[in-house]
């Protein structure tokens, strides 16, 4: 059996991928990978992803050059989810020019930002 067929794939054919840094431990974001995204990452140890908005591959990186150096690349119990420790190159995984994704917190029945900008992201892509 190859690698892959272990991994209970979405009916799309895609698996949410969780990236989290390698020596911090801090969840940087979550996204979605298929069979050819996943071999990539495994290939040349950058992560690929699957945007589903765009239909397309993606590098992490490849217009930032936040690139996402793999360390490991893990499956959880259930076979539906892999988990990316990575190097975050740069220090940002958001398109918002944030460390992180998940920069909102709940508090007091609504979403507040709790982590800067740390690049603007029109120095980055030229837009946002």
């Amino acid at each position: 059996m190859h690698w892959q067929d272990a991994i209970r794939w979405n009916a799309d054919g895609l698996v949410p991928a969780i990236a989290q840094d390698a020596a911090t431990h801090r969840v940087l974001t979550l996204a979605w990978m298929n069979r050819e995204s996943l071999t990539l990452t495994e290939k040349t140890r950058e992560v690929h992803y699957w945007s589903r908005s765009r239909g397309q591959l993606w590098r992490k990186g490849e217009k930032s050059g936040h690139v996402q150096r793999v360390r490991e690349i893990r499956l959880d119990c259930d076979r539906d989810a892999i988990l990316l420790l990575v190097e975050q190159v740069g220090g940002i995984a958001c398109h918002t020019g944030r460390e992180r994704c998940f920069y909102r917190r709940l508090d007091d029945g609504g979403w507040h930002t709790v982590e800067p900008v740390l690049e603007d992201p029109k120095t980055v892509y030229g837009h946002e």
